[in-house]
């Protein structure tokens, strides 16, 4: 990929106004230096965004802005090595940073998983030259990378001569594709067996990627996950992730070993953590205004002078407060799980083992789980809580399980648990496939 300036994306209608963030470009002008710092920052983000994210969510409009206080607040880079400007944290910090994010908006909290992901394609699925090339360039250029990869839709066709790999096709999904600098094709190769696929990471502002700004949907409404047609998109050989420029095949150093698998789970951990953030942010909103507004209930016969006295009340926060707790305590845990495996390996890549990949995975699933059973409950159940005033659509607070239930559909959660029943019950770890 040549690393010369990539030129300016046209806006896409309605888009919001990146200025409106412009005084961050100054105030975060230095980066953060460790983890607490890094989630610090986080946190500073959701604190932003959460003051308006109802309005911003009714507008939908392009989250450009976003995308450009995500920019400024330097999470872009918390993965990429230091030698690039990069903050060089581990996927556990990159996991707690989306949660903290998404505390304050779900869609940006989304955005910035999906980013971190793909910016990291390359380490995954390609060779070291080509990971570290790519690193370089996303990093120094504080790129935005999005994706064109959803898998349920017909592939992207791949047409290939001596020289570059060609992609044309449709895909009903992208992702923060239509906000990004970069962004990640992946196809099946034409003539070739079905399970040859190729990733590459190309230029989002050119002619052959047109998007369909069509994300018109009950949640997540500033993630830009509409459609895009791809014709004609070339990339070179040398681009093609894990694959032999010379031989044209799969580098089976690369891509014949377990370890570009850790990109399914890897992914799968990231919704669990915007989950988490939504259903987190949902409960600290929720507090917030059954503190200043809710009523006590005068008739039921033991009555208390403020809502925060009753049993009920404290007795569902107290709960809610619990669940997260410990779906915090479990996401954690698959994220320690994360760095131990991409510490180890990163250096050695052909040592992943088929079972240390699979028993991974399986600890993603129970987040996977966990997180969307409680989500959906909390995000749901703090109404109860909060009275019938808080249904208002000025209030917004309708806008976490609307956030929350939209993705969760992703991929069926009951397969999730079908699949660790299978490994509990039968000690059977999963196959590798495009969901696990």
């Amino acid at each position: 990929m040549a690393t010369s300036a990539l030129p300016v994306i046209s806006k896409a209608p309605s888009s919001s106004d990146p200025a409106v963030y412009q005084e961050y470009e100054s105030k975060w002008s230095t980066y953060p230096t460790d983890t607490e710092g890094w989630l610090q920052r986080a946190r500073d983000v959701a604190a932003v965004l959460v003051v308006d994210a109802a309005a911003r969510e009714k507008a939908n409009k392009s989250p450009r802005a976003e995308v450009a206080l995500l920019k400024h607040s330097g999470l872009l880079k918390l993965l990429g090595p230091k030698k690039y400007g990069g903050g060089e944290q581990p996927w556990s910090v990159g996991y707690k940073a989306i949660r903290e994010v998404a505390k304050g908006d779900g869609s940006i909290g989304m955005l910035l998983g999906y980013h971190l992901l793909w910016s990291r394609t390359a380490n995954v699925v390609g060779s070291d030259e080509q990971a570290d090339r790519l690193q370089k360039f996303i990093i120094e250029n504080n790129y935005y990378v999005g994706g064109a990869v959803n898998p349920r839709d017909s592939d992207l066709k791949i047409t290939y001569d001596d020289e570059k790999i060609t992609y044309s096709g449709f895909k009903n999904f992208t992702t923060g594709a239509a906000v990004s600098d970069l962004i990640v094709l992946e196809g099946a190769v034409d003539g070739r067996p079905p399970e040859e696929h190729i990733f590459a990471i190309v230029p989002t502002a050119q002619a052959g990627i047109v998007f369909s700004y069509n994300w018109d949907n009950i949640g997540l409404r500033l993630t830009e996950s509409g459609a895009a047609k791809v014709e004609n998109v070339s990339a070179p050989w040398a681009d093609a992730l894990g694959w032999d420029a010379k031989t044209k095949k799969p580098d089976p150093a690369v891509l014949g070993i377990p370890f570009p698998s850790l990109l399914l789970p890897s992914i799968q951990l990231v919704f669990s953590n915007f989950y988490l953030g939504i259903a987190l942010g949902a409960l600290d909103f929720a507090k917030q205004y059954t503190v200043a507004h809710t009523r006590a209930w005068p008739y039921g016969g033991d009555t208390k002078e403020s809502a925060t006295e009753e049993f009920h009340i404290l007795s569902t926060y107290g709960n809610f407060h619990a669940h997260l707790r410990a779906a915090e305590a479990l996401a954690d845990r698959a994220g320690a799980e994360a760095d131990r495996l991409y510490g180890t390996y990163a250096a050695n890549r052909a040592g992943l083992t088929p079972q240390e990949r699979g028993d991974w995975a399986e600890w993603v699933a129970s987040v996977k789980v966990v997180a969307t059973d409680t989500g959906l409950r909390v995000t749901s159940g703090v109404f109860e809580v909060t009275g019938a005033r808080a249904t208002a659509s000025k209030v917004g607070l309708d806008r976490f399980w609307r956030d929350l239930r939209t993705h969760t559909l992703h991929d069926p959660v009951a397969y999730k648990n079908r699949e660790l029943g299978r490994y509990f019950l039968l000690g059977q770890s999963p196959e590798p496939t495009w969901y696990t």
